[in-house]
């Protein structure tokens, strides 16, 4: 009998499967068809890949789907921190950790920064007080944890006070232009000739002392920077094609100014406002240090400093720690900041 075996008559049965030819190594052979079988070749690979990925892709919908799910703001978060690095945690950490000293001071102590205790006067650290106490007795980590509030919320109001008239001037100076214009712009090149931190001691001795003064203060001797740079975005926005097409379809001066040119220059303006914090809060400890800023004996970060300088010889810590408070603020701060702008110019 031949290797290929008889074919079955004509009509046969439903069930019936024509047998195909073996070759001799038992691979391949002979359809029903007449076609030739083979093995799968490499040019195979391609089909049987895109059949998996048809397999695979319920799976993938699956898991889009669940991203959609997520709320816009965690998406968000999840897209800001996706390239974040150990110092930007460890900044973040800091900022946390700054967030609940200003909202719940009385949580993280157990102490009262203003009662005295004549038997724990410059004790040094311990158990009981982990940064030990001041000439008075006062647990030292409960003034500095709750003059974070002073600190923060005075440099807040600070950048506020110069990002907010900073935006108004340079934009009405680069809209208006002319007389205005260089009126405008020879008042700030004569505020940018003065030391920020001398001109915010002018302002407060004329404002008078205090936490609210010396935050106004630093906010008017960076006025200068902010409007500077909104004058520059705003008369480069308004050239752009995008406001010229606004123009000609009708859109009235005011509507392109505040629908188009002002929204679009503000993302430079607010980089610069966050950068600008971490200096507001060294301008405010430094007018606080040198006694412009909170009265005693309220806890002030340049005010503990100032006060632990007269024992520096034989309690260091009175002045290392709080300085140590502010630059660590500082650095987190700024570091945030870089890392923020860094992602928008990436997006």
């Amino acid at each position: 009998m031949s290797a290929v075996d008889q074919a079955p008559p004509q009509g046969g049965g439903a069930g019936f499967q024509r047998p195909t030819t073996r070759g001799p190594e038992g691979v391949g052979g002979t359809t029903a068809g007449g076609e030739v079988s083979r093995p799968p070749g490499p040019g195979d690979v391609g089909q049987v890949g895109l059949a998996g990925e048809a397999r695979e892709a319920p799976a993938a919908l699956d898991e889009s789907g669940a991203r959609g799910r997520r709320p816009a703001f965690v998406r968000g978060l999840l897209a800001l921190t996706s390239g974040w690095r150990v110092a930007d945690w460890v900044a973040a950490g800091v900022l946390v950790l700054l967030l609940a000293a200003l909202l719940v001071p009385g949580l993280l102590t157990p102490y009262d920064p203003l009662v005295a205790d004549e038997s724990q006067i410059l004790a040094g650290p311990s158990a009981a007080h982990w940064f030990g106490t001041d000439y008075l007795g006062r647990d030292l980590l409960s003034r500095i944890i709750h003059g974070t509030g002073r600190t923060l919320l005075g440099s807040a109001v600070a950048v506020l006070v110069g990002l907010g008239v900073g935006t108004l001037l340079g934009t009405v100076a680069a809209t208006l232009g002319g007389t205005v214009d260089a009126f405008i712009s020879r008042v700030i090149d004569a505020l940018l000739a003065i030391p920020g931190l001398l001109l915010a001691m002018v302002v407060v001795v004329s404002l008078g002392f205090g936490s609210l003064n010396a935050a106004i203060a630093v906010g008017i001797s960076s006025v200068a920077t902010f409007t500077r740079l909104m004058r520059s975005e705003v008369m480069t926005v308004r050239n752009l094609t995008f406001v010229e097409a606004s123009r000609h379809i009708g859109g009235s001066p005011t509507r392109v100014l505040w629908r188009h040119i002002v929204p679009n220059s503000f993302t430079a303006v607010l980089s610069l406002a966050a950068l600008h914090f971490g200096t507001a809060i060294l301008w405010i400890s430094a007018l606080s240090f040198l006694g412009y800023g909170a009265p005693p004996p309220q806890p002030e970060w340049g005010l503990l400093v100032s006060e632990g300088r007269q024992y520096i010889a034989t309690t260091p810590w009175l002045v290392v720690i709080p300085s140590l408070a502010i630059g660590v603020t500082v650095w987190a701060v700024n570091r945030l900041s870089h890392t923020a702008s860094a992602g928008r110019n990436n997006v």
